[in-house]
């Protein structure tokens, strides 16, 4: 009977401990990093952890007892002990009833916090945090394009009078490029729908290669969803900005005929709309129309640039993705409306061709440009702004002219004073926002100069290009009355008064 009894207040003593030891599991970091461990009937306590107690053997018909390190009431009985004869001598309390090493209201007094009843699958949910947390911030791909375009013959060159004696009216590409975006589901994902930038380079082939030449360009990107058309299908735009290198430029005696081009190095500018089709988890299919441009921003004559138009089918491969299919769209966070100003200073260079007597000459120097832009720009959303600027600037190439001379003896360009070559004009502006990279639009008019040249209705073209959160680059391409070149605007910016909100 008495060892019935024991077995009895043993199997008793097991399950409290067992419960305690669930209790303590969840703590179990600290105790891994210290090197503490229980037996299966060890008991925690504040100080530390108690091995557990030899059993005490008696005679025949005495109690069995085991020392135990509980709570002050359950201390409380002769011999300090908890008896176990036919009942467990242990005067009931609230903190027997909570379980070992707890509080009525469930808290743990070792550590200070509050513990549920049960708390189900911890060890899974700081598995589940760890993996949240070290979930990759951005998504990276690579991809490749081919792009055949039409080349628009606007002029003589293009038209056939060239030493081919026949039209350049093609264009043929290859690209290869690296993007990252957002992760799928993040808020600048949300709010941006799917965005990616990067870096791409590409090989041209305009078929005359003696007097274009074939030019490597290295480029910008950046591109994002218009519309989500299934789960697996979107209609998706990309622009491209960069530079391209090894065009065979006009020259008086090796390649006269080529009055397109004027320098060795030349801006690339490209726009596509295009289909984008899920293959798998990680290929995409795209389809689509481009548009092309390269000039060289004239900084240098004859700068007639080369236009296309034509099809752009690419590949591309996308590391780590998870599921082939377009997220739904969903709220992203609200957007606090404010109004920002932008200070911008740029300077450049160009190239003058002066009219006389109906035709246009070009001067054989180069002018210095420099400017600055005072811009108040009300943001409307996560992508949009707009507003007015005060454009200042000193064009040293305007109203620079020909004085009367005899034909057949060298032209003369001369400058006029400084006061007609200064300006102040005010122009309306619209900002498209995406992450690192604001496309600009500016309509404007100059509003204080002395005439000619600068008597003009202008329009500006600008990439910012993020440095900081409130700082940028700024490349510009101001044109007047939609045709005429004007001058590139090189320069930085600061961004004042700047509430927009961090995503990425």
């Amino acid at each position: 009977m008495m060892f019935q009894r024991g077995i009895r207040g043993l199997a008793i003593l097991l399950g409290t401990a067992m419960c305690h030891f669930g209790v303590a599991a969840a703590n179990h970091g600290a105790d891994a990093a210290s090197g503490i461990s229980e037996t299966a009937v060890g008991r925690r306590t504040e100080e530390g952890t108690m091995p557990a107690a030899p059993e005490t053997k008696a005679a025949a018909g005495s109690a069995v007892t085991i020392p135990t390190a509980g709570t002050e009431s359950e201390r409380s009985g002769p011999a300090k002990g908890n008896r176990l004869p036919g009942k467990p001598d242990i005067p009931k309390s609230k903190a027997d009833e909570t379980g070992p090493g707890q509080t009525a209201a469930g808290q743990n007094p070792r550590r200070g916090k509050t513990i549920p009843a049960k708390q189900p699958g911890i060890a899974a949910s700081f598995l589940l945090g760890d993996s949240l947390s070290e979930r990759p911030r951005t998504m990276h791909r690579i991809g490749a394009e081919f792009r055949p375009e039409h080349i628009f013959t606007i002029n003589p060159f293009l038209q056939g009078e060239n030493l081919a004696q026949l039209p350049v009216d093609l264009s043929l590409s290859a690209h290869l490029k690296y993007a990252f975006g957002f992760r799928p589901g993040s808020h600048a994902d949300k709010i941006y729908g799917g965005v990616y930038q990067g870096i791409g380079a590409a090989y041209y082939d305009f078929a005359n290669p003696r007097e274009l030449g074939n030019p490597v360009a290295v480029y910008l990107f950046q591109g994002a969803r218009i519309a989500r058309i299934t789960s697996r299908l979107s209609l998706d735009y990309e622009w491209n900005f960069g530079l391209s290198f090894g065009w065979k430029p006009y020259d008086r005696e090796q390649n006269s005929r080529n009055i397109m081009m004027g320098s060795k190095v030349n801006a690339l500018l490209n726009v596509n709309f295009f289909l984008r089709w899920m293959l798998t988890r990680e290929l995409d299919l795209t389809v689509g129309p481009t548009l092309t441009h390269f000039s060289n921003g004239n900084t240098q004559l004859p700068n007639a640039g080369l236009n296309s138009a034509g099809l752009q089918a690419g590949l591309t491969y996308n590391f780590g993705r998870k599921r082939a299919e377009i997220p739904e769209r969903s709220p992203a966070p609200p957007f606090r409306r404010h109004v920002s100003y932008d200070v911008v200073l740029f300077g450049s260079w160009c190239s003058k061709g002066v009219e006389v007597g109906g035709d246009y000459y070009a001067s054989p120097d180069t002018y210095p440009v420099v400017g600055l832009n005072l811009s108040a720009l009300y943001n409307f959303g996560y992508k949009f702004r707009a507003g007015i600027s005060l454009d200042g600037v000193y064009d040293g190439s305007a109203n620079v002219y020909v004085p009367d001379h005899i034909i057949g003896t060298g032209m003369e360009f001369v400058r006029p004073s400084i006061d007609r070559q200064l300006a102040l004009g005010l122009s309306a502006r619209a900002e498209f926002v995406m992450p690192y990279f604001t496309i600009g639009l500016g309509l404007g008019a100059n509003m204080l100069h002395k005439g000619g040249d600068l008597k003009a209705f202008y329009q500006i073209l600008a990439l910012k290009i993020g440095i900081t959160h409130s700082s940028f680059l700024h490349i510009g391409y101001s044109l007047r009355d939609f045709h005429m070149p004007n001058f590139l605007m090189l320069g930085v910016g600061y961004r004042f008064n700047n509430k927009y909100p961090r995503h990425y």
